[in-house]
């Protein structure tokens, strides 16, 4: 069962759902969280989140340095769940100086995925990475967006070249992109 699988798509399209579901195969799950409770209806959201998840599980909550987080407390997990690189990109991306560019941008939040991409290889586990489609929609008019949704597009596609199966939420349901 080893291996990595890339659960992408829209917001509200069934990725953490899949996921979990997935991960229910695992007897010892590792669930790393990215998500930072900036305000209120974030922490409602992760407080859902939370209650999804089986109390056996390991949370471990890294929004930042997720590999290094992971490796320490890889040992003894046979399933990783990372929920999820969008809100990693995010909490990289807002680390970096205002007037940062593209290439800035692309650097950090890269960096962070070729670490991860490290740990996940040099592992035995399987492993189940969320993250966004941010392809499908319009360019964002500020230039934090289009940094954000370029960043993310390329960490994206880094991660499914790697990944051993793609699997796209539409509206609840599994699409198999990889392997075709």
């Amino acid at each position: 069962m080893a291996g990595l699988t890339l659960v992408i798509g829209g917001a509200r399209s069934g990725k953490s759902r899949y996921a979990l579901d997935e991960a229910h195969q695992g007897e010892r799950v590792l669930f790393v969280a990215t998500a930072q409770a900036f305000d209120d209806e974030m922490h409602a959201r992760i407080e859902r989140h939370q209650q999804e998840r089986l109390p056996h599980w390991t949370t471990l909550e890294a929004p930042l340095k997720v590999a290094e987080a992971v490796a320490g407390r890889l040992p003894g997990h046979d399933t990783v769940v990372i929920d999820c690189l969008t809100l990693l990109a995010t909490n990289v991306l807002l680390t970096l100086p205002e007037d940062c560019t593209q290439a800035d941008s692309d650097a950090a939040i890269l960096a962070e995925i070729e670490s991860l991409l490290a740990v996940q290889a040099a592992s035995s586990a399987r492993w189940l990475i969320v993250s966004n489609e941010v392809g499908l929609g319009v360019v964002p008019a500020f230039k934090l967006g289009r940094l954000f949704q370029d960043s993310l597009g390329r960490a994206n596609q880094r991660v499914a070249r790697a990944a051993d199966s793609v699997v796209l939420m539409v509206a609840g349901l599994p699409w198999r992109l990889k392997p075709a």
